[in-house]
């Protein structure tokens, strides 16, 4: 089969220069289908996992539709944290180099001066990219007029429901045209999300790339079992054995990060931390330090890390599992990207079974290794222990229906039944392991 080329969307010839600097040799999945529906303003839901090239699925035809001449508002992005939205904004600036900067492109995002941001809005932007907190906010000072905007863009929206963010992306919608086309990007799809959709999108395109491929080929995933350790005492145990170019150390709360990352420093390592109680500014200074690679760990929370794009990140370790598995395929997909291999590994205990087999029911497969002699090494496929679990049911069950039980109820009946029970369950193991030598 021939692979689609860049060049059916019939692009300007600045965006296909821009593409050709990026060294994209063909469209991802994602952006095969979406930016037909861009470019014909059909609105959409895309479910995506990261790494899939999202984010110039909808900036390409963006810019295609921009028009330098109308000096209002034409589109607006939101994204629900800085990061996200600085990484976005990048992306923007460097197709719009390649536009000779004709874009007035802006980035608005909290932690910033509000009243320097108005001050400085002498006109309008073409394109708006940020925070549904600031955006909203710049929107009710009259200093934004998004009344004329035709394409509104919800990044990560599962994510801003879970933030709380999206009252003040409903604030925004409702001040653009009703004939809107918008794009909703989003993991998952909540059922909190669909009223949202039913108040804004007529038989929207529904594309989903998320449910087929659970995580990324080159990415192998682990089980370290903490046995009788602590997890903390696990994980260092880990760290000492591995040697990342960068891991990430995802916990499931703040305090959990903040706990393990203290715990790291303790021993000696040097970590950065990415969670939800970090100030604006300490978040800006330490992804700064992460990107600059001042940190060869990093220890942070779903919400907190979800959709940043930190290059280079060789190692995920999940000090927990999370209880919502969509959590773990995210996690694991901050390494691998870009066609490189990734390892993943997870610590658990006996009451993570129920999760585990949760996540190989959805095809994720799990291996089982541990450390010795300083290195990790795999000891086997987790489903094959399941399997002896399930033999060793089936055997009780088969012993249970061998052994005779009284017509007639006698005292100590339930010991009695138990003990031949065992005897000829001992009985059975008897045979099994000389059928096995």
């Amino acid at each position: 089969m021939t692979k689609k080329q860049f060049s059916i969307f019939n692009f300007k010839p600045f965006i296909n220069d821009a593409i050709a600097d990026l060294g994209f040799s063909e469209p991802t999945e994602i952006q095969e289908q979406i930016i037909p529906l861009v470019l014909d303003g059909k609105s959409a839901i895309g479910q995506s996992k990261t790494g899939t090239g999202k984010t110039h699925s909808f900036l390409l035809p963006i810019f295609e539709k921009l028009n330098p001449e109308n000096e209002f508002v034409q589109a607006v992005i939101l994204s629900p944290t800085r990061e996200l939205a600085d990484q976005i904004y990048s992306a923007a600036v460097h197709l719009n180099k390649f536009s000779g900067d004709q874009f007035f492109i802006k980035n608005y995002t909290g932690g910033t001066d509000k009243q320097r941001a108005i001050q400085k809005l002498k006109k309008q932007p073409h394109l708006i990219i940020g925070t549904p907190g600031r955006v909203q906010d710049l929107v009710n000072e009259l200093a934004l007029d998004v009344h004329k905007a035709t394409i509104l863009v919800i990044d990560e929206a599962d994510l801003m429901l879970d933030m709380g963010f999206m009252v003040d992306v409903d604030k925004t919608a409702s001040r653009m045209p009703k004939d809107l086309s918008m794009y909703v990007f989003s993991a998952t799809i909540p059922e909190k999300l669909r009223p949202f959709f039913k108040k804004y999108l007529e038989n929207p395109v529904h594309v989903n790339i998320a449910s087929k491929v659970p995580t990324v080929k080159e990415i192998t995933q682990l089980l370290v079992s903490r046995k009788s350790k602590s997890r903390i005492d696990t994980l260092i145990k880990i760290l000492n054995v591995i040697n990342p170019y960068l891991a990430i150390v995802f916990a499931n709360t703040r305090k959990n990060a903040e706990d393990v990352a203290g715990k790291l420093g303790e021993a000696g390592f040097k970590v950065g931390k990415i969670h939800g109680d970090l100030t604006p500014r300490d978040r800006k200074k330490m992804m700064k330090q992460i990107r600059d690679l001042e940190f060869q760990f990093i220890v942070a929370t779903d919400l907190a890390a979800r959709g940043i794009d930190i290059e280079g990140v060789s190692h995920v370790i999940n000090y927990e599992i999370p209880q919502d598995l969509d959590f773990y395929v995210h996690r694991v997909g901050r390494t691998a990207r870009a066609g490189l291999s990734g390892l993943a590994l997870t610590i658990f205990d006996n009451d993570d079974e129920v999760l585990l087999d949760k996540l190989e029911d959805r095809g994720i497969p799990l291996t089982v290794a541990e450390i010795k002699d300083n290195e990790i090494v795999e000891t086997g496929i987790r489903n094959k222990r399941k399997s002896r679990k399930k033999t060793d049911t089936d055997t009780e069950k088969t012993v249970m229906n061998k052994v005779k039980k009284p017509k007639k109820v006698k005292p100590n009946y339930k010991k009695k039944i138990q003990w031949a029970a065992d005897k000829l369950k001992r009985k059975e193991r008897k045979m099994n392991r000389r059928n096995n030598d």
